[in-house]
This record gives structure tokens, C-alpha cells and sequence, in this order.
């Protein structure tokens, strides 16, 4: 009874970056595998709104009784902290676009690193005008996530990926100037394992800011396998009361899908199924665990 109590506040999902980077109809077929392995969700990789089956994703999640978020990554010419007018513009509108889209698709909650395109690394730390720019991008969204009652959670990367939102400091710090309680952090592990001096303890630094947990190893292989300290992170979501999703990101090998992050850095022996079952039963374990 009280595994089930932490279950029903903490839900579990996986990413679909462990099978693909371009979702589309035929990825629709996991969904009834993910449910009966007792998985609560599925992640959408976002990269173009377009490309997306928007309206089947929709109604086979809805037939199949799954929850929906989205993650998105912004393609290199929506850049919303450029130094250019017109491509600021540009970002909001597209940033815009993907609120929407992902409220079609039956979301409720919208992430990533939607401050930049990963890779965008100028030779220079944040400026106060890119802050001021940030601001100003994620504010003009308010009037979207309120119409579509949908959370934006912001992703902080390594410094590989970025220059300009690598903590949960500096995340929270961009959300209280934002000032959107729709507006939030979504914690990576594999990222914190890099520019975090702490995982648990960076966690209950964001408080309410929290929105969106990634549970992904320092590989981004399988949970447990790694020395990311998922115990200790789950008891402190635990403790805070966290209410949100669990969702497992990893890089399973297809060599069949030619748009799957673990072709090149999967373990073969590792598939996207393997991640979901090992994750899901290691999850569940250590909820259990955080409420003995």
C-alpha cells in the first residue's frame, strides 16, 4: 500500500530519444509494450513541429491510456539569446509554435534546453544582454502556456552542449526573473553528473522551480549501472513532495533506425526496451525503498 501511495505521486515514463531522434507514425508501436511494462508516459523528441504526427500521436496515446510530454530542441536558426533582432523574433514565434503543437498532441508539460541551440558556444560568458534576451523570450510565452495550461520546463546542459545554462542555480535563477509560476527546471542527470557539485542536494535547491526529472546514468545506459546516486535522488524528490514525472533518458541500440542517438553510442547488447524495463523495475524499487 505505501509503494503505491510514492507511486501515485511520482509517475514513470521514458524518453523516445532511446529509440529516435525523429518520431513519427511508426514509433506508435512501442506504446503498447511501454504500458504493460506499467510505464505511466512517453517523451516526444521536438526538433521541428511540422515533421510531427501530431494529431495520431494524440489519439493513440488517448487509446492505449498513456500521458504525453515533449521535449524540444531548438534548430540552430531559432536561436533566442542571439545577438540578432530578427532571429530572436524568430525563436519566439517557433518557440510558440512548439507550446501549441505539444498542447495538441495532449501535453502538459513542454522541456529542454529551449534557451539555445546545443552547440551555440561563443567565445564569452552570459552576458547581461543575453539574459535580458532569455527573459524576454520566455515571458512572451505566458499568454500560450495559460491558454493551453502547459509547464515550460527549461534544461540546464553540460558545457559541451552550452555556455549559457549549465546549473540548477543558474536555471532557477533565469526562472524567478522570469517570474512565471508556469515556468521551471527540468533536472538531466546525466548533465548534473557533469557541472553539479551534488545531484541531491542541487535538486532541493529548486523547490517549487522543480518541474521535470530526467533519470539518465552518466552513460546514459542503464539505470543503476552508472554512479549517478538515484537513491538519494529519489528520497529527496521524496522529501520534497515532488509530484512530477520520472522520465528514464537513454540511448538503446537500433541499428535499424538511422535517426537513433545509440547507433553510434549504445552498448549493442542494450536495446530501447532494455532501458525501459531495467528502469521501470529500478525506479519502482527505489520508491519502494524511499517509502519503507
Amino acid at each position: 500500500m505505501e509503494s503505491r501511495e510514492v507511486r501515485q505521486r511520482m509517475k514513470i515514463g521514458i524518453s523516445a530519444f532511446a529509440w529516435t531522434t525523429r518520431f513519427d507514425k511508426s514509433h506508435l508501436g512501442i506504446l503498447p509494450a511501454m504500458k504493460a511494462l506499467g510505464l505511466d508516459a512517453i517523451e516526444i523528441p521536438m526538433f521541428d513541429p511540422a515533421s510531427l504526427p501530431i494529431a495520431e500521436i494524440k489519439k493513440a496515446f488517448r487509446a492505449h491510456g498513456m500521458e504525453c510530454t515533449v521535449c524540444a530542441i531548438l534548430p540552430k536558426p531559432f536561436n533566442p539569446i542571439s545577438p540578432r533582432l530578427e532571429t530572436r523574433k524568430r525563436a519566439i514565434q517557433h518557440l510558440l509554435t512548439c507550446v501549441e503543437a505539444s498542447a495538441a498532441m495532449g501535453a502538459r508539460l513542454l522541456g529542454g534546453p529551449l534557451f539555445a541551440p546545443i552547440g551555440y558556444l561563443p567565445s564569452h560568458r552570459p552576458t547581461p544582454a543575453e539574459s535580458s534576451w532569455a527573459v524576454e523570450a520566455f515571458q512572451a510565452l505566458e499568454h500560450v502556456l495559460d491558454a493551453n495550461d502547459m509547464t515550460l520546463s527549461i534544461e540546464p546542459v553540460n558545457r559541451s552542449e552550452t555556455f549559457f545554462l549549465r546549473t540548477a542555480a543558474e536555471a532557477k535563477q533565469l526562472c524567478y526573473s522570469i517570474g512565471n509560476p508556469r515556468i521551471g527546471v527540468t533536472v538531466d542527470t546525466f548533465h548534473a553528473n557533469i557541472e553539479e557539485k551534488n545531484i541531491p542536494e542541487a535538486i532541493r535547491s529548486l523547490g517549487s522551480y522543480l518541474k521535470h526529472i530526467h533519470a539518465s546514468e552518466n552513460d546514459r545506459d542503464l539505470l543503476g549501472s552508472g554512479h549517478v546516486p538515484f537513491q538519494e535522488i529519489v528520497s529527496t524528490l521524496d522529501q520534497m513532495g515532488y509530484t512530477g514525472y520520472l522520465m528514464i533518458e537513454g540511448f538503446g541500440y537500433s541499428p535499424e533506425e538511422k535517426e537513433s542517438p545509440g547507433r553510434l553510442w549504445a552498448r549493442k547488447e542494450v536495446s530501447p526496451v532494455d532501458l525501459a524495463t531495467n528502469g521501470v523495475q529500478y525506479l519502482n524499487r527505489l520508491l519502494k525503498q524511499s517509502n519503507s
